[in-house]
């Protein structure tokens, strides 16, 4: 888990991060809790580098491929 979080940052991934965590922070501060929530979303994607933010939705990684080596 922890080289997950230290490894693998793009600029993407960051944004995410610094999104999320803004949101966190305001939304606290407004006491808006739905916001924490929303804002806790894009923060984990960013963190852990899921989804979008971990670079798997533009390299064809979420492929499903066939295990017979002929195709």
């Amino acid at each position: 888990m922890l080289k997950r979080i230290a490894t693998g940052w793009t600029w993407i991934r960051a944004a995410y991060f610094l999104i999320g965590t803004f949101v966190i922070v305001q939304s606290a501060f407004e006491g808006e809790w739905i916001g924490i929530l929303l804002g806790a979303w894009p923060a984990a994607m960013g963190l852990f580098g899921l989804a979008c933010a971990g670079g798997n939705c533009y390299t064809g990684t979420c492929e499903v491929r066939s295990e017979d080596p002929n195709h």
